[in-house]
């Protein structure tokens, strides 16, 4: 279930950034997270399973469209579907609107939307 990043989530966040290639800089990390905590177009949601937090997606909203800029899973909840989960939920979440990536998770991105039902 994606749930709306609260400042309580502030080292679980830190954390899931941190996996991303282009965060691994704790001064870029910083930034970023800054980014989401004070930028209104800025969106970071957790993955929440039972009652861990697993995964990470954040978004920019541009218009009609939502660029995934972010997309991370915890490795040991890795393999279980839950970036195709995060990345369906978006979608339902901004229905109505585009849903792309950005350039570092197009790969991860189209692998998760091959995986989808068509339904």
């Amino acid at each position: 279930m994606l749930i709306r990043y609260k400042k309580s989530f502030d080292k679980i966040a830190m954390g899931l950034l941190s996996f991303m290639p282009d965060e691994k800089d704790l001064k870029k990390l910083q930034q970023t997270k800054q980014l989401y905590e004070t930028e209104d177009n800025w969106q970071l949601f957790l993955w929440k399973e039972d009652d861990d937090i697993v995964g990470l997606i954040g978004v920019v909203l541009d218009g009609d469209k939502v660029e995934i800029q972010h997309i991370s899973v915890n490795p040991s909840y890795r393999d279980q579907g839950i970036g195709k989960s995060m990345v369906k939920a978006l979608k339902q979440m901004y229905e109505g609107k585009e849903v792309v990536p950005n350039k570092y998770i197009v790969d991860f991105f189209h692998k998760c939307v091959e995986k989808e039902d068509p339904s």
